[in-house]
């Protein structure tokens, strides 16, 4: 049997193959929606597994691992379907580390403003076997990639705001109005304009609402549950299942609500800010701050073998791992967190954003007051508000956050935090698994998981049985969080049958 694309020598998962495919098509299972799409070469147009219409006949089929993969075999994305609303191809399908750190420079816009050239620099290797990893793995050359997620926005863009053209075009990444409508129109086989009449819907300026699919099932109430322990005030607040924070993108200022929809496999998010042409960075952030790209049926596959985490993973299906808004603020807390229990934590966080946080002018709620300080702002702060100790620690971050400065990868950043010697190895593990979405960054001696430890005798023997959840180390802490937070008892049940050092 074929599989969808060429196995990997460090692929961590079994890649789908055509019978897979083809029932997943048939029974418009949206389990695999974003992890396979569909191109029918009668039409030359490209779909998801859950588009409702008609299934072409199969001799007219092929299946892609990603839709820049369709893209670049020459398929138009389906209108009806909207392959651009698509979950996120999971980071672990098939691909290796390099190309997960590619994948995600790319969503941070390292081809907006750079080349392939530039991109393999910064992994270390040359462009051309970057190039040829990305072929291998994901069917697209880096440049494909880069340009469907671009042309991707803009559909979205363009069905679901009220932005002029031009708007669209910029807040896409196009750096002009000719090349968006010339690339629009080969991909899209019309002009944007005539995708605008089918589909505008106004709204009022400078609000914009985003549908984003994931995955079933989804853990929202956990998520929340997890998140709501470490609120930073006048920063983030929770509300009515709905999830609020301001933001701040080059010195501009705005809001954020993120809740689920009833009914639907996706979280609408509500954005209000000044500058549209930061959309696909505020989006792309949302994105990773909800783990919309995992795949929660594989990670239940896999995990499910223990059983320690069997009956957590039926309890509390669909878990994710919380992302960071700002990879900064998320080492702030991460620092603060190692130092200090989770309430006093959070108390010093908002006394560091009431001293020097910009206030919110905007803001329709009270909970909602400022915007967390820039590591600009706080690298070179007295931070008296903070004890003596703990203050040397941030501002000794934020020197390294500056200093890293926007050609720097996140996993360039860790590497000088690691030379700050307050900083535990498992805080940078715990930094990594949610700063840098890393689904195995396992952060088992971190304050915020001390659980973990209480429930054998032995932080090697945890770490022994933590091997056989790669590479998903990083749910498996999430479970073991949020059992622990909730039952304690659930855990300690386990051990007659189930030692950690089995």
């Amino acid at each position: 049997m074929t599989s969808v694309c060429a196995p990997s020598s460090d692929s961590h998962v079994e890649l789908l193959d055509e019978q897979t495919c083809e029932q997943a098509r048939l029974n418009r299972d949206a389990r695999f929606d974003g992890r396979v799409f569909i191109g029918v070469t009668s039409t030359g147009i490209y779909c998801r597994p859950i588009c409702p219409s008609p299934h072409a006949k199969r001799v007219h089929v092929r299946y892609f691992p990603s839709a820049a993969a369709a893209t670049q075999a020459g398929f138009r994305p389906c209108l009806r379907c909207r392959p651009e609303v698509a979950p996120g191809t999971p980071a672990w399908n098939g691909t290796s580390a390099t190309v997960n750190r590619g994948l995600r420079l790319i969503s941070e816009g390292a081809l907006d403003e750079g080349n392939v050239e530039t991109l393999a620099v910064r992994l270390g290797m040359s462009a051309r076997h970057l190039s040829r990893l990305f072929s291998r793995h994901l069917g697209a050359l880096p440049t494909t990639v880069a340009q469907t997620r671009r042309l991707h926005f803009a559909k979205q863009l363009i069905s679901d705001t009220n932005l002029s053209m031009a708007e669209v075009a910029m807040a896409s990444g196009f750096k002009s109005i000719r090349r968006f409508n010339e690339v629009f129109r080969k991909c899209y086989g019309r002009p944007p304009s005539e995708l605008r009449r089918m589909g505008l819907h106004a709204r009022a300026s400078d609000e914009y609402i985003f549908n984003l699919a994931y995955r079933p099932p989804y853990d929202w109430k956990s998520l929340l549950t997890y998140l709501a322990v470490s609120l930073t005030p006048g920063v983030e607040s929770i509300a009515n299942g709905a999830y609020h924070r301001s933001i701040v993108i080059h010195d501009h200022h705005g809001m954020l609500e993120v809740k689920p929809v009833a009914g639907a496999h996706t979280l609408r998010v509500h954005i209000r800010f000044p500058q549209p042409e930061c959309l696909l960075q505020i989006v792309t952030r949302v994105r990773a701050m909800f783990d919309l790209a995992a795949d929660p049926e594989v990670i239940r596959q896999h995990l499910s073998r223990d059983s320690l985490l069997a009956p957590l993973l039926l309890r509390h299906p669909g878990m994710r791992i919380p992302g960071a808004w700002d990879s900064f603020e998320l080492i702030v807390q991460a620092i603060l967190s190692q130092q200090y229990p989770l309430r006093e934590a959070r108390m010093l966080a908002g006394r560091l954003v009431k001293c020097f946080g910009e206030p919110i002018v905007s803001s329709d709620t009270q909970e909602l007051s400022r915007t967390f300080p820039q590591a600009k702002t706080l690298a070179c702060a007295r931070l008296s508000c903070l004890p003596r100790s703990c203050a040397r620690t941030i501002r000794a971050a934020a020197q390294a956050v500056t200093a890293s400065g926007s050609d720097k990868s996140l996993d360039q950043l860790l590497a000088q935090l690691r030379g700050i010697k307050q900083i535990e190895e498992s805080t940078i593990q715990f930094i990594a698994m949610r700063a840098l979405n890393d689904p195995d960054a396992f952060p088992v001696g971190h304050r915020v998981l001390q659980p973990i430890i209480r429930i054998g005798p032995m932080r090697e023997a945890v770490l022994r049985r933590a091997e056989t959840w790669k590479p998903w180390r990083g749910y498996a802490a999430m479970y073991l969080l949020c059992a622990a937070g909730a039952r304690h008892e659930d855990l300690r049940a386990h051990r007659a049958d189930a030692p950690l050092g089995a």
